[in-house]
């Protein structure tokens, strides 16, 4: 059995209004996620699916419970520097609107993240470049995002995602600004990191797109109802 990536023990999360008032949103999350799994979270709007995205991200912290990454509690880490490096070092994210910079070309965009890890220019520009070749995009390499169709910034925004090489990828509804056809190219492009051992966790509510995750969570009211439930899928 394969190591675990990800383990959530008692995961609480609550938000605080001016007048101090608490707002619940995940109520005791327990979550164990393997290393080369792929995992959609499915739920009604409102459950916590992207929050809980987020506390895996490294981008909010937990209220209360542990949260052990590679079998290290980081949980309890505040520390901005190092859950910078944490997410820069072992995590790519994919957002559904891209959040390109629109004043960068799309070679640019991608060597971004290596840009911020130290990588000279050449070293991280030939690794964009190869990325975008990957994906069928390198004759749109001096493009903006705006010069660009939807499917081709999301292959701009997967190739960021991964540069540095990343061991956990987070996408929060990859498809949804997307059409069916290319919505379709990007889960083939999904089905292609986790053969590289990548461990996937994807936010979706359609279930065409859950369809290729090796299980589905479904959530309701901040906590996991079903963490092993699998549709039929051609992979």
């Amino acid at each position: 059995m394969k190591k675990l990536a990800i383990q959530l023990k008692n995961a609480h999360k609550s938000y605080y209004l001016s007048n101090g008032e608490e707002i619940k949103v995940l109520n005791g999350i327990n979550l164990d996620i393997r290393k080369g799994e792929f995992v959609a979270l499915m739920g009604e709007s409102g459950c916590g699916k992207t929050t809980l995205l987020n506390i895996i991200g490294c981008l909010h912290p937990l209220t209360d419970g542990e949260y052990f990454l590679d079998g290290e509690n980081i949980g309890e880490v505040r520390d901005d520097y190092t859950l910078a490096f944490i997410r820069n070092k072992m995590m790519g994210f994919i957002f559904q609107q891209f959040n390109l910079f629109s004043r960068l070309t799309a070679l640019k965009n991608i060597a971004l993240p290596a840009l911020y890890a130290g990588e000279e220019k050449r070293v991280r520009e030939e690794r964009a470049m190869k990325l975008m070749n990957s994906v069928n995009i390198k004759d749109r390499a001096n493009h903006k995002p705006s010069e660009l169709s939807g499917g081709q910034q999301q292959r701009v925004s997967i190739c960021r995602s991964i540069i540095n090489d990343p061991d956990i990828i987070l996408a929060d509804e990859p498809t949804g600004a997307l059409d069916s056809k290319s919505g379709i190219e990007i889960m083939e492009i999904f089905i292609g990191l986790k053969k590289k051992n990548k461990t996937i966790i994807m936010v979706t509510h359609t279930a065409e797109v859950a369809k290729y995750a090796d299980r589905i969570i479904f959530m309701r009211d901040g906590k996991a109802v079903d963490n092993n439930y699998k549709l039929t899928s051609n992979y």
